[in-house]
């Protein structure tokens, strides 16, 4: 930890735990203790930790070639891209390395195709509270870090409007507008889903006006709700769909997908990346597209959210769970602070977020065992029990 502060930037705020091994749904830190994943290190380890198809695929693909870059074809990369394609919206894929880069390349095909509308001055609308990014793009589209005055300026052409308030969307609208971009369910704001209201009236207005929706599913596409992307569970499907955090099961993949019918924009010298789709990579997500699109493991999604979120609400002191599939928020009483509420529980070896300090987050591997689940339920509620008797300390 001493090192970690002399030689890391210290953008993060870490918890005084070092994890050394995983297995599954556990963790393991350098003293041998043992503690259950409620997080998957934000959204990624859905398969939990080490799963063999993805060491398999990895392991022999690492062994037959690692990088020749993009200026050449290469097998995995073309597999995964028409696999993505043909099970989302049916267009072209540009590859990436994080989430925060597929929603830049979102903005860019925003921008270019409203240049194309003869827009000269495109603008795009982004909801308060929606998270996309730290680069400057994606920072720029995230309202409560582009107010930041010490990081800027930021680039020009956003414009927000109240999270979910579809009047507002529809009054910021006008004649530069190039796109709406949104988190169908929000993930760092404490897991918020959008109303039906909400995506019928950004669709709506999209297609009258021939502006896009992006949809960012960087937190909750590749099963994490239930359905392998959350658009499906809606009446709406969006023009552009960013994924990352579970495409790679751990190694590190983007990906931003046009629609069929939007088809191909971005043309040669628009964009790149050194690294991105690197058969590694690629061939890691195609394993992790094997196991998590299939009926069978959706469904245990679906029913182990569905137990989280019945086991939660029947605790004294939960007011509320949002979200959908194995992304929760579990909203409190007044009182309960959330984030002692975590610090507590990872004591207790167990790892959850607390993005707000009324919420805890629960986005675990869909490997969670039965038996794991009602521990941390059981644990969630002797803390908050405490908590409550205690008014603040457990």
């Amino acid at each position: 930890m001493q090192r970690e502060q002399q030689y890391v930037m210290q953008t993060y705020r870490r918890a005084e735990v070092e994890f050394v091994r995983g297995e599954g749904a556990l963790l393991f830190d350098g003293q041998g203790r043992q503690y259950v994943d409620l997080l998957s290190g934000i959204s990624v380890a859905s398969l939990g930790h080490c799963p063999a198809p993805v060491i398999e695929a990895v392991s022999d693909q690492i062994g037959r070639l690692l990088h020749v870059s993009n200026l050449f074809y290469t097998g995995p990369m073309v597999d995964l891209a028409e696999r993505i394609s043909t099970r989302s919206i049916g267009g072209p894929v540009f590859f990436c390395n994080s989430g925060a880069e597929a929603n830049e390349c979102a903005i860019k095909v925003a921008r270019k195709h409203a240049s194309g509308r003869g827009i000269d001055d495109p603008e795009i609308i982004v909801f308060e509270g929606d998270f996309h990014g730290r680069t400057y793009g994606a920072l720029s589209a995230t309202p409560g870090l582009a107010s930041s005055p010490d990081l800027g300026p930021m680039l020009p052409g956003f414009r927000s409007v109240p999270f979910d308030d579809a009047a507002a969307l529809e009054a910021a609208f006008g004649e530069n507008t190039a796109a709406v971009l949104m988190e169908p369910v929000q993930g760092e704001a404490g897991v918020f889903p959008a109303s039906e209201e909400t995506l019928s009236t950004a669709r709506r207005l999209c297609d009258e006006s021939g502006a896009l929706l992006i949809f960012d599913e960087v937190q909750t596409g590749v099963g994490r709700t239930g359905s392998l992307w959350a658009y499906e569970q809606t009446a709406v499907r969006p023009d552009v769909l960013t994924t990352a955090k579970a495409l790679g099961g751990g190694v590190a993949i983007g990906a931003c997908v046009n629609s069929e019918r939007l088809g191909q924009v971005l043309e040669p010298g628009d964009h790149g990346s050194t690294f991105a789709a690197g058969p590694v990579a690629a061939s890691a997500a195609l394993a992790v597209l094997d196991a998590v699109d299939d009926p069978g493991m959706l469904r245990r999604i679906r029913d182990l959210g569905r137990f989280l979120r019945e086991s939660l609400l029947a605790i004294e002191g939960v007011t509320e769970v949002r979200g959908r599939g194995l992304m929760l928020g579990v909203g409190f009483e007044q009182g309960i602070d959330a984030r002692t509420l975590n610090s507590v529980l990872l004591e207790r070896g167990f790892v959850a977020n607390a993005p707000r300090p009324d919420t805890l987050r629960l986005l675990p591997p869909f490997v969670l065992e039965d038996e794991q689940a009602a521990g941390a339920v059981a644990a969630i509620g002797e803390v908050v029990a405490d908590l409550r008797g205690g008014r603040g300390e457990a």
